[in-house]
């Protein structure tokens, strides 16, 4: 397997990964890969979602691909936003507007412990099968939701998240920092682990 359809045009996940998946496969996204089209995310679970987007890939170039879905679990609002969490303050918001969403739920709350998720769905070309069984790597990393904004770098809710035993926001950190101790990271590790052994 030497190139792989990622599952999104977002600008800043398609560096974090591609930096981590350097020297072991191309990683295309969806508009090079001359896709296009709002891909479904009507899953209630994570896993859902990115085996929904990836089966959307799969089902229209019938090539090897990926998709993840994050979400933010904050333990004072029950879990939410969870699955929700890229349209948190409703369709077609910003990342401010979940952001200002957020801060203002969690205002005057103490218990601000929160943690991230990424579920990453592979599905690999065969072709001994029509149908590919569907791998999934989880990431998750703990910590808490600030009381305001620290930091540019990063996308989503970086600004207002802190891993536990880091002084900084996600915001804050260089990327390769992050890449090491991120959700994503952790998930994307998992898959590359998973692509040398096959190699």
């Amino acid at each position: 397997m030497k190139e792989l359809i990622f599952a999104t045009n977002n600008k800043h996940k398609l560096l974090e990964v591609s930096n981590m998946l350097t020297g072991i496969v191309q990683i295309k996204s969806l508009s090079e890969a001359g896709l296009a089209g709002e891909i479904p995310e009507t899953a209630d679970t994570l896993e859902g979602n990115a085996l929904q987007k990836a089966m959307w890939v799969f089902e229209r170039t019938g090539l090897s691909c990926f998709a993840d879905d994050t979400g933010l679990e904050v333990e004072a609002l029950d879990g939410r936003p969870g699955v929700f969490s890229a349209r948190y303050a409703g369709e077609h918001c910003s990342f401010d507007d979940n952001i200002n969403k957020m801060l203002a739920e969690m205002e005057g709350k103490t218990n601000r412990h929160a943690c991230f998720r990424t579920v990453i769905c592979l599905l690999e070309n065969s072709d001994s099968q029509t149908s590919p069984t569907p791998l999934f790597f989880e990431g998750r990393v703990d910590g808490s939701i600030l009381t305001e904004r620290y930091g540019s770098e990063g996308f989503g809710y970086d600004p207002i998240f802190m891993p536990d035993r880091f002084a900084v926001s996600f915001a804050e950190m260089p990327l390769d920092v992050k890449n090491h101790i991120s959700h994503r990271g952790r998930a994307v590790a998992k898959l590359v682990e998973y692509l040398k052994i096959k190699k």
